[in-house]
């Protein structure tokens, strides 16, 4: 008997049911609690969600809106059947500021072009996951393994250091409060437990946020955070969409970045395999071509390129609750949210030093995650061709070597990825030697 398009999933009472202490992907725990997980998965997007749109000088009520929609549009294309949330992605933030121009404060100016070139970024991908579905996943294991994959996603942590730095040091206030900000993540991370640890960057942030008010709208020390937008801002409200502008050298410089994305979603479907215990690589090329089809989207609209979350694996690794229909809930809030200018105003009174202080954070995560991809896969770095592209991959994306070629210019990240790809095949023509 064929496989129906949808699960029909099976309500059980509760994790505790007798029945194991996992609820799978086709079921699901009565709507009061799949509500409450649906609310959960919302908040531990939402840190970086926000962030992403903020360091890219987009509007984060649209970003939101647009990873609700991105998220139901994935749910539809793998049949409901691969647990995801789709988010901003911070693959693109460090291209997206070097096609627009973006000066790290207030709206994006020439947000377009940057549009222009997430939406061929997400065409790639798309194209990438039909691919996928004609002839599996092995070509793409073998033309990234995790050396590469590693080198590449500690390179964009790596190349957004100097943006990080340079939005927290304004002013010595600005400064000092930077660090404060780290020190109040670094605080969530270390001391506390649980989902209150799992959402580090949220609370974090709001401890910094707390405080820097104290220090300047109650001690006059800085900066005083107008409330005023808030105030004037309506509850409800359609969001505002922004048309994007086609140009060639911004769309071949974003447009590689679907080999990170490519490389974030296949981590996460492993990662939900080898949780679930269910082989979910048949549903690849799908979550690919669904994945890029919400990122041409959104930025047909004016949001952020979007990709799946490592922030849901984690809540879905804590509540062993893998149901996918908890995130057809979540994407519902995510696009009441998006409704609301007063929650978008709110958003936009986060003070620069805190989100610089945030930032540094985050970028630093994404950079160890990349060697974290080494040693959970213990890549081999006596291996020569190892060390090799290891080490020059590093280089040319933390230092932004550029590539010029006529009006096409390829910035670091891009020059970065597509080395570390080229050079890995190119050294594995000869046989590896060790020292």
């Amino acid at each position: 008997m064929a496989e129906s398009y949808f699960p029909k999933w099976r309500v059980r009472q509760s994790t505790s049911d007798g029945l194991g202490p996992v609820i799978g992907t086709e079921e699901r725990l009565p709507w009061p609690q799949t509500i409450a997980m649906g609310l959960q998965h919302v908040v531990a997007m939402f840190g970086a969600t926000v962030l992403a749109p903020l360091l890219m000088g987009f509007d984060p009520n649209l970003a939101i809106f647009m990873s609700g929609i991105g998220t139901l549009l994935f749910f539809l294309f793998v049949g409901g059947r691969v647990p995801s949330y789709l988010g901003s992605s911070f693959a693109f933030i460090g291209l997206v500021i070097a096609v627009s121009g973006y000066a790290g404060q207030g709206p994006n100016a020439n947000i377009g072009v940057a549009l222009g070139g997430i939406i061929a970024c997400g065409i790639v991908y798309t194209l990438i996951g039909l691919l996928v579905m004609a002839v599996g996943t092995g070509w793409i294991e073998k033309l990234m393994p995790p050396v590469v994959t590693g080198a590449v996603v500690a390179v964009i942590g790596l190349n957004l250091a100097p943006i990080a730095v340079k939005g927290a040091t304004a002013n010595n206030f600005d400064a000092w409060m930077a660090l404060m900000t780290v020190l109040c993540v670094s605080i969530v991370a270390v001391f506390t437990r649980g989902m209150v640890q799992r959402l580090l960057i949220l609370i974090g942030l709001l401890l910094a946020y707390a405080i820097y008010f104290l220090l300047t709208n109650g001690a006059g020390l800085g900066k005083p955070i107008d409330f005023t937008p808030v105030i004037n801002a309506a509850w409800f409200g359609v969001p505002k969409f922004v048309a994007p502008v086609f140009k060639f050298d911004a769309m071949a410089l974003l447009a590689p970045v679907a080999i990170i994305l490519v490389a974030e979603n296949l981590g996460h479907i492993k990662a939900v395999s080898a949780m679930t215990g269910q082989n979910l690589d048949r549903y690849m090329g799908r979550a690919f071509v669904g994945d890029g089809v919400a990122t041409i989207l959104s930025g047909s609209a004016g949001g952020t390129g979007v990709t799946t979350y490592a922030e849901n694996i984690g809540v879905m690794a804590v509540t062993k609750i893998y149901s996918t229909l908890v995130f057809v809930v979540a994407a519902m809030i995510a696009l009441v949210l998006g409704f609301s200018p007063k929650f978008g105003a709110i958003i936009l009174t986060i003070p620069g030093p805190v989100l610089g202080g945030v930032s540094i954070v985050v970028f630093g995560l994404i950079a160890v995650a990349g060697a974290r991809i080494w040693v959970e896969n213990k890549v081999d770095f006596s291996d020569n061709r190892n060390l090799i592209v290891a080490a020059v991959t590093l280089v040319l994306g933390a230092g932004d070597f550029t590539l010029k070629l006529g009006q096409f210019s390829l910035g670091g990240i891009g020059t970065a990825t597509f080395g570390a790809i080229i050079l890995y095949a190119f050294l594995s023509l000869s046989p590896a030697r060790k020292n």
